[in-house]
């Protein structure tokens, strides 16, 4: 697999930068997310991961997405409004991109390589799928989307992974 924390991104501002600089040395939650989803309200749960977590070595990274019926159909700026004005966002953002097919971003070419709790890999099933990488770049797990962010199973696997 390739370095995973070295791919390029593209914040939600437009800065280029990889996973690497957004959260050096951290155990990273990639999710990606949607404004117009049963599951949206799920952003209230990470901002808690991310608040329980963040001195902890422990980022939450937001990926919008707008493959999954169009339910993330606003510009960067205004996915960033409302995470904000809704949820009181403090994780980063990237800026819009697509998860899967042809046209989607190398960060998910590679994760969508690896497999969940059920051996099953390929395509990200719908909004909120997430991905908790090790501060070393390793995938440690796949989580399906329905999978609440403050759950004891999301809980336990993350602080058993905190780098610190």
């Amino acid at each position: 697999m390739t370095d995973l924390l070295n791919i390029p991104v593209t914040l939600n501002q437009g800065t280029e930068s990889s996973l690497a600089d957004i959260a050096p040395n951290s155990l990273i939650l990639l999710v990606n997310t949607a404004s117009e989803c049963g599951l949206t309200p799920q952003y209230r749960g990470l901002q808690k991961l991310q608040e329980t977590y963040g001195a902890r070595g422990f980022t939450v990274l937001g990926a919008p997405c707008n493959q999954f019926n169009g339910q993330e159909p606003g510009t960067d700026q205004q996915i960033a409004n409302f995470c904000a004005l809704t949820y009181a966002i403090s994780f980063p953002l990237l800026a819009k991109i697509d998860v899967n097919g042809e046209s989607a971003h190398p960060l998910y070419r590679e994760l969508t390589q690896v497999e969940d709790a059920d051996g099953e890999a390929g395509d990200v099933a719908w909004n909120f799928e997430k991905f908790l990488i090790s501060p070393d770049g390793d995938v440690i797990e796949r989580i399906r989307p329905r999978v609440e962010p403050t759950s004891f199973e999301m809980t336990k696997l993350i602080e058993a992974n905190l780098p610190r």
